[in-house]
Formats: structure tokens, C-alpha cells, sequence
């Protein structure tokens, strides 16, 4: 499988070097780019790639809105959005993972980090940088809920608990394996009856989802 991706960054070196490296890899090609939002989501749309990678600040349209009328709640199809910053503390992440993007990269992450998080974007595995995810949402979990989050109906069990805090803390499917002792096919059991009882259709918005109600905090 290629992993095919759509490059979006206003800064014409930036955007070159993310592009070499990305097409250096043999499974990975670079289909499109663009210097602005506005490009970056005309070239998305007709070119279906398998994932975004945008920069936040971007003209015309920013990578925020960018990602919202990919991946938005009332898109019916969403792409896979990564969206790339300077700042791991930047409110401008957040928001874009509100905005429905997949999870997100510094833009000192290096080639391993960068590629890696396309391939796992593609496959709907590691979405948030682990070494920023839970310092990211402690900052915003001190300023509280933007609204209230909806409990579900069916409640959680005490071993989803366990996988969704581990989720929201940045784990991959096999580190949350190795640290509960279950397998591979378990833990995948288990997030996807998170985001059936979520209403989540990805791991970002079941750590959302954690950091709304509070499980953040809690030690598994």
C-alpha cells in the first residue's frame, strides 16, 4: 500500500523539505501541494489522498478551517488530517483537533517521527504525538469543557476505561497491549466499542471525549 499525501505549508522550503522526505520513502508519495488552505483543500477534495498534512497558519484559509471542511462533524467522507505546528502548547492545535484533524506533529518531530505519523494516519493508529498528548490537553483541560459532554448510553466498562485513558494519554494499540497485558486484537475490540459508544469516529476524539469528562486525570 502507498500512503498518499497532500502537503500544505506557505513556506516554500518548509513544503520542499517535508516533501523530500516523504517521497524518499518507498511506500509513501507526495501527490499534491499547496501553499495555502484554500489550494490545499481544492487539491484534497479531487485528489482523495490518504492523508492531510497541513501547516496552522496558513493565508487565505488557515490549516483550521482547512481541516474542518475536510474532516469536519458534517463532512460525510472525511480525510485523514495532520496538522503541523512550531508551538507544542499552541492553542491553534487544539483547536484543530476540535476542527476534526487526526492528530498533529512539531515540526522538529525529524524524518522517523514524520513518516511514521503518516503511516499510522493512513491506518488510524498513533494520531497524537505521545511525548505532547497529555501535556497538550492538561493545558486546555484547566480552561474546562468548550460544552458539556454527552454520557453514554451504554456505560463503560472498568477495562474500556482503562483503554480509553491510555488512548488519551497518546499510547499506540501495542504500548496500550504491553502495559494491560491483552492482546493486539483486544485492544482494537475495545476502541472500537469506545467510538461506538462515543459517537467518536476516531482516537482523537475519543481523547477529546476523555479530557471533557475529566478522565485525563485518572492513572490506569
Amino acid at each position: 500500500m502507498t500512503v498518499r499525501v497532500v502537503v500544505a505549508d506557505d513556506q516554500e522550503i518548509v513544503r520542499t523539505g517535508l516533501t523530500i522526505i516523504l517521497n524518499a520513502q518507498p511506500d509513501i508519495e507526495v501527490v499534491g501541494e499547496a501553499a495555502d488552505g484554500e489550494r490545499a483543500v481544492e487539491l484534497a477534495r479531487r485528489l482523495r489522498p490518504d492523508v492531510c498534512l497541513f501547516d496552522i497558519r496558513m493565508p487565505v484559509v488557515d490549516g483550521i478551517e482547512a481541516t474542518r471542511r475536510l474532516a469536519g462533524q458534517d463532512v460525510a467522507d472525511p480525510l485523514a488530517v495532520v496538522v503541523i505546528t512550531t508551538f507544542d502548547l499552541d492553542e491553534y492545535v487544539y483547536a484543530a483537533l476540535r476542527a476534526g484533524a487526526r492528530g498533529f506533529l512539531l515540526k522538529d518531530a525529524g524524518p522517523g517521527m514524520l513518516t511514521q505519523a503518516m503511516r499510522a494516519a493512513a491506518t488510524g493508529e498513533a494520531l497524537i504525538a505521545p511525548s505532547i498528548t497529555a501535556r497538550l490537553l492538561g493545558v486546555f483541560a484547566d480552561a474546562g469543557p468548550s460544552t458539556p459532554a454527552a454520557q453514554p448510553v451504554d456505560p463503560l466498562t472498568a477495562r474500556e476505561e482503562q483503554v480509553l485513558a491510555a488512548v488519551a494519554a497518546g499510547r499506540t494499540n501495542t504500548e496500550i497491549a504491553d502495559e494491560l497485558y491483552i492482546t493486539l486484537s483486544t485492544v482494537k475490540t475495545h476502541i472500537t466499542s469506545l467510538m461506538a459508544k462515543l459517537h467518536a469516529r476516531n482516537r482523537v476524539e475519543i481523547a477529546m471525549w476523555a479530557y471533557d469528562t475529566g478522565r485525563t486525570r485518572r492513572k490506569y
